[in-house]
């Protein structure tokens, strides 16, 4: 292993859909937990949601994995990330932190951490995107705030001033 990665002061999750992938990156110490959407798994032939999650996180068990709901409306997303949340115990729910009408989450994502669910904030591209989640977050509850910092980066925006503002933001933060 390169040294230089035991320097990073980063989690990294591995993205993706294939249980042997996820189980041969599961071997590095440096991959601190897993993530993949319903784009992922239909792109890669899984047509059954719940029993990928569940082959998963039963050859998975001691690191987090993130699950995305897929519906777009506020409340249909709370009912899938009950569902989700129930599959594992090491499972964090991804809620995107916008739908895609533009309605914020931060609500959604309040009342699941006030349900002891551990979210994936997903598909941050601005500070201002994560003030009411930090502000309304409970320190005693982990969440993961997920920075798109390479679809920042292709709009010619250098997303490392971002990610030090909310690492600075969440300094006082169980994230």
């Amino acid at each position: 292993m390169n040294p230089k990665i035991k320097e990073i002061n980063t989690k990294i999750y591995a993205d993706g859909a294939s249980i042997d992938e996820f189980l041969e990156l599961n071997k590095y110490e440096y991959i601190k937990g897993f993530t993949t959407n319903p784009t992922l798994m239909r792109a890669n032939g899984i047509n059954d949601y719940k029993k990928f999650a569940k082959e998963l996180t039963n050859k998975i068990n001691d690191k987090p994995i993130s699950f995305e709901v897929f519906d777009d409306e506020i409340k249909l997303m709370k009912d899938q990330a009950l569902e989700i949340n129930s599959w594992a115990k090491n499972i964090f729910v991804k809620i995107p932190i916008t739908n895609t009408k533009g309605l914020h989450t931060s609500n959604l994502i309040k009342e699941l951490n006030d349900l002891d669910i551990r979210c994936n904030v997903t598909a941050i591209f601005k500070i201002e995107q994560c003030l009411k989640i930090i502000e309304n977050h409970d320190d005693k509850r982990e969440i993961i705030l997920s920075i798109f910092a390479g679809r920042i980066a292709d709009t010619g925006v250098d997303p490392v001033p971002i990610i030090k503002e909310l690492k600075n933001l969440c300094s006082h933060k169980k994230t």
